[in-house]
């Protein structure tokens, strides 16, 4: 059941109304960070080693402030029977963003060999899902696990070359796919027919 939301006085087709209206009186917002995320992106892949480091120093960041977070919070949870585990994940978690931080060349290295692995267990399991079900566009899914997995497969292969540039290039271009996404967006919300509601008498 669809619900023509130009010449509908409902409640529900009001809201829909108000909410397409601001969004496409704000399209240029998801444009503006749509050509912020392409710039992020193309600086990414122009400087893939910077942008490496720079990812794994959040992460490593992240998992420091994260193990803080975690021990503090046990001690205000009180006395109960998980505090002990909870105290130990936040030291954990606090002991690893150190080492990525202490030492990020190494981290890097290391976290590429894993994003390698993740990218080649994710394209077999992928490709063995896709040959197994045989769901509806299951072809494209099959393309995308080979790809996936080749791509994990030569990151691993050639380790020595990729372990410095590989995040980096692989989040520039994220970024600039998820640019051309918004931009896409914007496109598509400025062009929303949105009309006045019809009077009523």
């Amino acid at each position: 059941m669809s619900i023509d939301i130009n010449n509908s006085t409902g409640p529900l087709a009001r809201a829909v109304r108000h909410e397409l209206g601001h969004l496409r009186d704000e399209w240029w917002w998801f444009l503006v960070l749509g050509i912020v995320l392409i710039l992020c992106g193309t600086i990414a892949l122009a400087y893939p080693f910077f942008a490496s480091v720079a990812a794994v120093m959040v992460f490593g960041v992240s998992m420091l402030l994260s193990g803080i977070a975690t021990i503090v919070t046990s001690f205000w949870a009180g006395k109960w029977s998980a505090t002990l585990l909870q105290l130990l994940i936040g030291v954990f978690y606090a002991v690893v963003g150190f080492i990525i931080m202490d030492t990020p060349i190494a981290s890097t290295v290391n976290l590429t060999l894993v994003v390698a692995a993740m990218f080649l267990v994710v394209g077999i399991m992928r490709s063995v899902a896709a040959l197994a079900i045989r769901f509806p566009q299951w072809g494209w899914s099959l393309l995308s696990g080979v790809l996936t997995a080749l791509v994990g497969l030569v990151i691993y292969k050639n380790l020595s070359e990729t372990a410095l540039w590989a995040i980096g290039t692989l989040i520039g271009i994220q970024l600039i796919f998820d640019g051309w996404f918004w931009i896409m967006l914007a496109a598509s919300i400025r062009r929303l027919p949105i009309s006045r509601p019809p009077a009523t008498n």
